[in-house]
């Protein structure tokens, strides 16, 4: 099953995806062209795993980590499918990563890996969108390399566990502008959805609604004002967000030295 969220009518409405229309609970049809899609649940936690494909470490000239190397990105950066991604002024280089996103479905703490898909509700698309300019050795990777409002999209729907089958062997890949850009599979993953979520569910306790994004195959490439991005993931689907520029900055603190 396909479950969404959307807004239309002045409400945020909840239901699943069938035969090209969003049904909602009440059992009210609505059509994808005419409402606003929103992430597929709300979440209090967005965990990322970088480094998470050899290409993508190799890419970026870094050893493939030792441990899984978790990120948390902000639940102020989620848009959903069709929202617009605003590129901060300034910036001399932004990208896409296309990644399989599992959701939790129970809170859940210490599980050992081969119970771990058991706490999956399901499945998205997320696009863990960068700036690398503000990327560097000190700290890796900086809230101000992936954390900006609008760096998540994710959607367009979460796919449940049942419809969507084995996450280990699943392709994704990357357009721009209809190019394709970046193209993985997940049987590439350095450390697996198993093992993410025990080592996860390690350090803090996973609750329903939140993510971890898997990481992302080699491929990146700049992305500009009027550029529009399009996330695949077989099984799930496609997630499209335009790219324009943002507004003006006003905190003056980030400076090189």
């Amino acid at each position: 099953m396909k479950l969404a969220r959307w807004a239309a009518d002045g409400r945020i409405l909840q239901g699943c995806y069938l035969d090209n229309k969003l049904i909602a609970t009440d059992g009210k049809e609505y059509d994808v062209e005419n409402i606003i899609m929103l992430p597929p649940v709300t979440s209090s936690k967005i965990i990322g795993i970088a480094l998470n494909f050899a290409d993508h470490a190799a890419e970026l000239s870094l050893a493939k980590p030792e441990l899984p190397a978790i990120f948390l990105k902000p639940t102020t950066s989620l848009i959903g499918h069709r929202g617009t991604v605003l590129m901060p002024p300034g910036s001399q280089y932004m990208h896409y990563e296309v990644e399989l996103v599992a959701i939790i479905g129970q809170k859940c703490r210490n599980v050992k890996a081969e119970h771990a898909l058991d706490f999956v509700a399901g499945y998205t698309i997320g696009n863990d969108v960068t700036v690398r300019d503000h990327i560097g050795n000190y700290f890796r990777p900086p809230l101000i390399g992936k954390g900006w409002d609008t760096f998540g999209p994710c959607g367009p729907w979460m796919v449940t566990p049942d419809e969507f089958g084995d996450p280990s062997n699943v392709e994704i890949r990357a357009y721009v502008n209809n190019e394709l850009r970046q193209q993985g599979n997940t049987r590439d993953l350095i450390y697996s959805l198993p093992e993410m979520i025990e080592y996860c569910s390690m350090i803090m306790t996973l609750e329903p609604g939140d993510q971890i994004w898997t990481g992302t195959p080699k491929g990146l490439s700049h992305v500009y004002p009027g550029d529009v991005m399009r996330m695949e993931i077989d099984g799930i689907g496609a997630l499209e967000n335009p790219v324009a520029l943002g507004p003006n900055l006003v905190c003056n603190m980030h400076r090189n030295k």
